[in-house]
């Protein structure tokens, strides 16, 4: 089974999954990463945050790669983005040539109030964040709902929302997890 865990930069995703990944028999694998290390090969970029920059072509062309990596494996979850923000509005993290390669079965939405997010953000120096309003974070997370009920339509998967309340990320593991493992 392969499942997507998704939300906005600074909603805690990362610290959710590492505890949800202990929990459960499920890898984690970084679409961004995957794509990342993939446009690094041919020498597209130098960091990660470089990736949303690039023409949409290529990161569609990117995509296609990694989600023909991705839809090889199984017991996996997929750390991956709804919605892209780019210069030219939002781009979908998991448009429907995607969704064919993944076969998703479940998603999860890890979401927190946005004054919350972008107090995490200020603090995140290892990545360079755009320096998004309140506001902004809202309709990120707003847009990223929309795309999840999409993809949802598309694959027939599940969607599941999934509060992050501060300083206790194990709430938001403990539940994706008894859902992973059918106890929920």
């Amino acid at each position: 089974m392969r499942v997507v865990i998704s939300g906005v930069a600074g909603v805690g995703k990362s610290t959710v999954l590492e505890l949800v990944s202990k929990k459960t028999q499920y890898d984690v694998i970084n679409y961004g990463t995957l794509m990342f290390e993939m446009a690094k090969e041919i020498n597209l970029v130098t960091d990660r945050d470089q990736l949303r920059k690039l023409s949409v072509d290529t990161q569609i062309n990117l995509q296609k790669k990694a989600s023909q990596a991705i839809g090889k494996m199984d017991n996996v979850i997929v750390d991956t983005h709804m919605a892209i923000k780019s210069p030219k509005g939002y781009l979908p993290g998991l448009p429907e040539w995607v969704l064919r390669e993944l076969k998703i079965s479940m998603y999860f939405l890890i979401e927190a109030d946005s004054s919350l997010i972008r107090a995490r953000r200020s603090k995140d120096f290892l990545r360079h964040r755009d320096e998004d309003t309140e506001e902004q974070i809202s309709e990120h997370q707003s847009v990223n709902r929309t795309f999840a009920i999409a993809y949802s339509v598309f694959s027939g998967a599940t969607v599941n929302y999934v509060d992050n309340p501060e300083g206790k990320p194990e709430i938001a593991a403990d539940y994706i997890a008894r859902m992973l493992m059918g106890n929920d």
